[in-house]
């Protein structure tokens, strides 16, 4: 009930006028049944203006950090996820990565649209990065379509870094259902898996006009971060200390 609420009274008004949002491609969208949403990813608001955009509902999935806040804030952050269809996902280790997969092979038995950034991450510089192969192993042990899609806008109304929202105007692209059921029962093999996230990315360039670049963005992130000074009286392993 909350979700629908938001949607249509608490938060979609506001963020029409915000926005001023379209839609590109609606038909691509099947009335029933399972289909995996995968989007390219720009800002925060890339998963409040797609399921705004959409008469379905979408369930995606969301890093755990956004559902442990302390004290009455985090508490209320969590609420508002888990009432907004987000699920919480451990991404930590290998065995997270495989409950993660288990959850999503379970919202899609159940018949329900799964969201998706491939990226793994949010842009760091509007331009769209490598994508990760659990789409692409999830796709091809379901069998279930991935309709590509691209946000173009949300960066302008939700800049990175930015407290608050600006006016803009968001355009949400739906693309054509692929279907990779020429590589049924190659689940696993990372050349083939590799082949279809390629495939989607290539779909998601198509769509936004982003310019591609062939790295993880999560990798360039990691490299542009300030480096944590040492502890007070740490000291450098002696293969680093030159």
């Amino acid at each position: 009930m909350w979700y629908w609420l938001f949607k249509y009274i608490f938060l979609g008004p506001l963020l029409y006028v915000i926005g001023r949002p379209q839609t590109r491609g609606m038909e691509h969208l099947p009335v029933d049944g399972p289909a995996i949403l995968a989007s390219n990813h720009l800002a925060v608001m890339d998963s409040f203006y797609l399921p705004l955009m959409v008469r379905r509902r979408i369930t995606f999935l969301a890093k755990q950090e956004y559902f442990t806040g302390t004290g009455v804030k985090g508490r209320l952050l969590a609420w508002f996820y888990t009432v907004a269809g987000q699920v919480p996902i451990d991404r930590a280790d290998a065995d997270a990565a495989q409950a993660a997969l288990a959850t999503a092979e379970r919202i899609l038995s159940q018949g329900k649209l799964l969201g998706m950034y491939p990226e793994g991450t949010r842009s760091p510089d509007g331009r769209l990065y490598k994508g990760k192969t659990g789409l692409a192993r999830l796709a091809l042990e379901t069998g279930v379509p991935v309709i590509p899609v691209a946000m173009v806008g949300t960066d302008v109304v939700n800049p990175p870094g930015a407290k608050s929202l600006r006016f803009g105007k968001v355009e949400v692209r739906f693309g054509k259902p692929m279907d990779f059921s020429r590589f049924e029962g190659m689940a696993g093999n990372r050349f083939i898996e590799r082949a279809v996230i390629d495939e989607v990315m290539y779909s998601l360039m198509e769509l936004s006009g982003q310019e591609y670049v062939d790295i993880y963005a999560a990798t360039l992130k990691e490299v542009a971060a300030p480096a944590r000074p040492a502890p007070s009286g740490s000291r450098l392993p002696e293969s680093a200390a030159g």
